[in-house]
């Protein structure tokens, strides 16, 4: 099979298309033939070998894909061979073929698209999370999202305004504005000409937003403590631009702020919570509500232009590998 290997920590170039032998389900897992993959920040990550998510070296990187399931190992029951299925978290999807413990997989419609099959999981589930699981979100809260054109960005506009809620998006260009509007974000701040705080703090009368979902890090984390509310509530679940700056935990006395730190892999432990979040997102999708926006499918040789094109951020929406 055609795998990406990373050989050696770097830049794009370290992205190398090598033949591999196709593995073998063991006790428990099951051999998908892969026709999509997703492509997330953490990959880049990955690639650098940035601390705390860092692998040893060579490995095939990638967390998010979809396909057909090709062989099972022994004590595997509820998945059967040609089964139509997608994940996330099992490294290794930038290939052909991957082994995933089947408790992780997800049984992926008839009716849904291997693109969407690779672009839902990861991004789809941590919205899911980021608005039902921390701050209890309520019509007509003000939620403040950064990175709001963003592939996790869109989707959580779009389930913010679903709920009800008003949504402040931050984004870099008026390209993007456009984008997160046309998705129901109902204010906009430009952060590259715009003082997001300001802003917030005039969009809301001074009284701040009631929910920041920051995916960002570290230049906007700091900032994101005057831009809520008193007794408002601040979730951290990424660092798009480094990881953000100590906190001093008493200085969220002063407004008493509610802070905390998300991964969704820590909200699909069990096969129940993966099942039911999934079915819920796979039930917006077929509602209408909830759109996946694909900017662009590479075919997998070209892992390298692809990942060039996200970590420069000149994507809006999701990064898909094509296997066909």
């Amino acid at each position: 099979m055609k795998a990406i290997r990373i050989m050696e920590y770097g830049e794009t170039d370290a992205l190398q298309l090598l033949e591999m032998p196709v593995p073998q389900p063991r006790a428990g897992e099951a051999l998908v033939r892969l026709k999509t993959a997703g492509l997330n920040f953490i990959d880049i990550y990955m690639r650098k070998g940035v601390p705390r998510v860092a692998l040893p070296v060579p490995f095939t990187p990638g967390r998010e894909g979809a396909g057909i399931v090709e062989a099972i190992g022994d004590n595997v029951t509820d998945i059967k061979p040609g089964a139509r299925v997608a994940f996330t978290g099992q490294v290794g999807s930038y290939a052909e073929y991957i082994l995933v413990k089947a408790a992780e997989l997800i049984p992926l419609p008839d009716d849904i698209s291997f693109e969407l099959g690779a672009a839902f999981p990861l991004q789809g589930m941590t919205a899911h999370y980021l608005t039902h699981d921390y701050y209890p979100v309520k019509a007509g809260d003000t939620v403040l999202v950064h990175a709001a054109a963003g592939g996790v960005g869109l989707l959580l506009v779009q389930w913010l305004n679903h709920m009800g809620a008003r949504v402040i998006g931050t984004v870099s260009t008026e390209e993007k504005a456009e984008t997160a509007r046309a998705a129901g974000a109902h204010d906009i701040i430009l952060y590259t000409q715009q003082d997001f705080v300001a802003e917030t703090l005039k969009l809301t009368h001074g009284k701040g937003a009631d929910y920041i979902i920051d995916g960002v890090g570290k230049t906007t984390f700091t900032k994101d403590l005057d831009a809520v509310r008193r007794m408002g509530w601040i979730t951290l679940f990424g660092s798009a631009s480094g990881p953000a700056e100590p906190l001093l935990p008493n200085s969220l006395q002063a407004k008493s702020i509610t802070v905390s730190g998300g991964s969704l892999f820590n909200h699909i432990q069990s096969r129940e919570d993966l099942l039911r979040r999934s079915r819920d997102v796979i039930d917006a999708i077929r509602a209408g509500w909830l759109k996946f926006k694909i900017d662009h499918v590479f075919p997998l040789a070209q892992a390298s232009e692809a990942q060039h094109l996200l970590e420069s951020r000149q994507t809006s929406g999701k990064v898909i590998l094509s296997m066909e």
